[in-house]
């Protein structure tokens, strides 16, 4: 079954109202930080990882704030073992982008896991399989807004799953999306807690509940007379 990850750095949207499917995790890169009015350093993510031990989250994914192998190691020392000692497994955002290809093999050899984000074409996905990495991110909202066909981007990223990384699906928009990606076989999807909390209800169940209330009334009041 597809896994779900929290697109948020805000802990208190971490909390999700009932009807909603279990996640797996939260998944956060600077701008998401930033719009939580949180400033992009080490401190941050090192009160990430414990934020989502707190919040029960098994895994925390946090992308780098620049392409600095040094930077990346010096991090790294940082932030595995607190991750370690709190028992979330973490994984490590990265472009997908040659300029990134010095921090991908720091982290790499690390033995960290790699998500490449903002993949956007066939090739990428191909270099991203030959870097071994653990996830890819395509950005499906946007690569629908520039006019691409995503649907077939989708379907190579699926079959690449049998040998190599996985498909993480960011930037969807509708749970009709959603339901595409699910039925096309992606690993995982990342959604903001409002459109989970949005979409664990439906006009069209509610109306069918309340038409179930008024007819359970309605035949009490005839088998009364």
């Amino acid at each position: 079954m597809v896994k779900i990850y929290l697109d948020c750095a805000r802990v208190d949207a971490w909390a999700l109202p009932a009807g909603c499917p279990p996640v797996q995790g939260v998944t956060t890169n600077p701008t998401l930080v930033m719009q939580a009015g949180l400033p992009v350093t080490l401190p941050t993510y090192l009160g990430l990882i414990s934020a989502a031990a707190d919040h029960g989250l098994a895994e925390l994914m946090l992308q780098l704030p620049d392409a600095d192998p040094d930077g990346a190691r010096a991090w790294l020392r940082a932030l595995q073992p607190a991750a370690q000692a709190r028992k979330v497994q973490l994984t490590i955002k990265l472009p997908c982008a040659p300029a990134w290809e010095p921090c991908i093999d720091a982290v790499q050899a690390q033995r960290q896991g790699i998500l490449l984000t903002g993949l956007a074409n066939a090739v990428q996905l191909l270099w991203a399989h030959h870097k071994r990495v653990q996830y890819v991110a395509p950005y499906v909202g946007r690569l629908v807004n520039d006019g691409r066909n995503v649907w077939a981007l989708v379907q190579a990223c699926v079959r690449v799953q049998e040998t190599g990384p996985a498909l993480l699906a960011a930037s969807i928009k509708t749970p009709e999306v959603l339901a595409q990606l699910i039925a096309s076989g992606a690993a995982a999807v990342t959604l903001p807690p409002a459109s989970l909390a949005a979409w664990c209800t439906d006009a069209l169940t509610d109306a069918a509940v309340q038409q179930f209330a008024h007819d359970t009334q309605t035949s009490v009041k005839f088998a009364q007379h």
